[in-house]
């Protein structure tokens, strides 16, 4: 009878490994397709956008694929306490890594539609954010891999930066608007982008949560209020911000 739980344990922790790696691999396409959305926003490359466009499909099988293998483990092995929470946690950061894919796709269709409106706009701004939350997300995924609760705690109060920032640049965008009809169509379309990055700090900020939780069986000691001023002036439908 010990030799038998001894394998059960065993033939557990090897699904739970593969869990992880699959999770592994689809957070790496999710950090490629950010930093290529990234790059062609801001270097104009509409190849590049793309290509990122075309990746979206291969995060949602991604996707498909871990929900299916969780759930198969939930059904069969019925884990309790830690290893509950943490099936719990991957399809719940799947869930999140899908939609930072999403907003990614968005911020390159909106990229190549701003290439055709011949836009003189400074993206700096943008690209500070992007590179922020580029950060940010490659440290959540880490943190996932290695249960690293320090580093969640780190990735969820640094997203009061990049509300900071998106705050300062939807403020500029809006004062050009104002002051220059002509402006409005790519200012809009900056806007959403500027969105789409803010989105994707608090998906960021869900998978720093839900990896706080699966080691500890806590939530975050503390509350983090929300840094995004503007919701009174966009759309609050967070399926289609792109």
């Amino acid at each position: 009878m010990a030799d038998e739980t001894k394998h059960i344990v065993t033939s557990f922790g090897s699904d739970l490994k593969k869990l992880h790696d699959m999770i592994a691999v689809m957070g790496g396409l999710v950090e490629r397709a950010l930093a290529d959305a990234s790059a062609a926003l801001l270097e104009r490359d509409a190849e590049l956008a793309a290509r990122v466009v075309e990746m979206d499909p291969k995060i949602d099988a991604e996707e498909r694929a871990v929900e299916q293998f969780a759930v198969r483990l939930l059904a069969l092995r019925q884990p309790v306490a830690d290893d509950l929470r943490q099936v719990i946690q991957a399809l719940k950061v799947v869930t999140d890594l899908e939609r930072i894919g999403d907003y990614s796709a968005n911020i390159a269709k909106r990229s190549l539609v701003l290439n055709q409106t011949g836009s003189s706009f400074s993206l700096s701004g943008l690209g500070q954010m992007a590179m922020l939350v580029q950060q940010n997300l490659k440290s959540i995924i880490d943190a996932v891999g290695d249960a690293d609760t320090q580093k969640a705690i780190a990735v969820w109060r640094a997203d009061q930066m990049v509300d900071d920032l998106y705050n300062t640049i939807f403020r500029e965008l809006i004062t050009y608007m104002m002051e220059d009809a002509r402006s409005i169509t790519a200012c809009t379309h900056l806007l959403f982008i500027a969105k789409n990055l803010e989105r994707i700090g608090d998906h960021t900020t869900n998978i720093a949560e839900q990896t706080y939780y699966a080691v500890t069986g806590q939530a975050l000691p503390d509350f983090r209020p929300k840094g995004d001023q503007t919701a009174a002036y966009l759309p609050t439908n967070k399926r289609d911000n792109g």
